[in-house]
């Protein structure tokens, strides 16, 4: 990929070389200590950002499969759910953990017997926050069990606005992993991060080649360090979760085309009967904006997938939008 972008031009591959050499030899810290699990369900957990005797409504934050979940407590200053449990807001987040290698457990299997069950441990309902793959989860579990709300935030729907040509390079990357990883039973992140890739060759390059002339030490050089190692992190997908997503979900768009089913019940935005709002990101590279589901209440974003989330001017671009929401609620009865 580097060598086809960088070809008629050995200053731009060299800045990247340079740049990708700076991410590899930065320092790290020991990391953060997560915050405490309140519930399990396998190796699943629901950990605690609540502020001690918070009394509010619990925030349940559903992230993707894929890539750790803790882009959402990334760094001091860029966490969405210590943000909201400053605004008085309960927020848990669902940790998936590390899989093991299972044949069943499918996305619908997450839902089933991990989201599911996880949600009707709270004592009351609580409003759900699903961010990326997460977000089409969180939408089915919202149709299956009562919640106090469904906010998605950057979260594909319908798989045909992916464009027919990332498809076709999703499927032929897919084509050739699946014979792998059907017999460890895994897809490892290394084939969703080049997949991931192939989406935007030019900015994965080119970002590389602006972190050559970040200065070290910087806020800007620690943001980057700490987003690209959550970006090339992450457990593998059980080989059932990994078939759906690159079969079921991307190539025939069941989730878009209404034909995803879970315990007996379609799967579709129609039949939510909680309050719900879609967050969209407009210039999106992996989630498109023609990707989402388009609920009634759509707020359209202007920041990248990660930036919303993390970026300096999150705040601004989610989170507040996102607290408003949550504030808005009816209360429960």
């Amino acid at each position: 990929m580097l060598h086809a972008e960088t070809a008629s031009s050995p200053e731009r591959r060299a800045a990247a070389l340079a740049g990708l050499r700076a991410y590899q030899q930065a320092p790290r810290g020991g990391g953060r200590k997560p915050a405490p699990a309140r519930f399990r369900k396998g190796t699943a957990r629901v950990r605690d950002y609540a502020h001690r005797g918070a009394t509010g409504r619990p925030v349940l934050v559903v992230p993707s499969l894929i890539n750790p979940p803790h882009v959402l407590d990334l760094l001091p200053d860029r966490s969405l759910l210590r943000w909201l449990a400053a605004q008085g807001h309960r927020p848990f987040l669902l940790d998936w953990g590390t899989p093991r290698p299972d044949k069943t457990l499918d996305i619908d299997a997450h839902v089933e017997r991990i989201l599911l069950p996880l949600i009707a441990k709270f004592s009351q309902p609580p409003v759900l926050v699903g961010y990326c793959l997460g977000g089409t989860m969180a939408l089915a579990a919202a149709t299956l069990t009562k919640v106090a709300g469904l906010a998605m935030v950057a979260a594909p729907w319908r798989f045909t606005g992916l464009g027919a040509a990332a498809r076709t390079d999703i499927a032929q990357l897919w084509n050739s992993a699946r014979p792998f990883c059907e017999r460890i039973g895994l897809v490892p992140m290394e084939v969703l991060q080049s997949g991931f890739w192939r989406l935007d060759p030019a900015r994965t390059i080119s970002k590389y080649e602006d972190f050559a002339r970040v200065e070290p030490g910087s806020a800007a050089f620690h943001l980057f360090v700490a987003m690209e190692d959550w970006a090339n992190a992450g457990a593998p997908l059980p080989f059932a979760a990994g078939k759906q997503l690159f079969e079921d979900f991307i190539a025939r768009d069941c989730p878009g085309t209404g034909a995803w089913s879970l315990s007996g019940r379609n799967i579709s935005p129609t039949a939510l009967d909680c309050p719900a709002i879609d967050l969209v990101s407009r210039n999106d590279r992996i989630v498109p904006a023609a990707t989402a589901a388009n609920l009634a209440d759509r707020r359209d974003l202007g920041a990248g997938h990660v930036g919303m989330i993390v970026g300096s001017n999150a705040q601004t671009q989610l989170w507040k939008p996102l607290s408003d929401w949550l504030n808005a609620l009816p209360e429960p009865r």
